[in-house]
């Protein structure tokens, strides 16, 4: 009846992340960490899962001498992310 939800969405931080990157196909870790309020240790942990899972594409390179990483959602995460809110739904619309 019930189908289970994806492990690796199924974390809050990371969650947000694909929620965002939904959104926005494309953003750097700063606006990442600053609209999920998250560290940029634990962010960067859960970064590094999506990264593993092919949930998002992880792009690190130099800007001004700084360094700028920057994350992509990938058609795996976004077919992932729509399985998920699927699944979550039917949880929802039990009666």
């Amino acid at each position: 009846m019930f189908k289970d939800l994806d492990p690796i969405l199924h974390s809050q931080l990371r969650l947000a992340v694909i929620s965002l990157l939904i959104g926005v196909k494309e953003a750097e870790f700063t606006f990442i960490r600053e609209s999920t309020n998250s560290t940029a240790g634990n962010l960067s942990v859960q970064v590094q899962k999506l990264k593993d899972a092919g949930y998002i594409d992880v792009t690190k390179k130099f800007k001004d001498n700084y360094p700028l990483t920057t994350c992509k959602i990938t058609k795996k995460g976004i077919d992932a992310f729509e399985l998920y809110v699927k699944n979550l739904q039917e949880y929802l619309n039990v009666k």
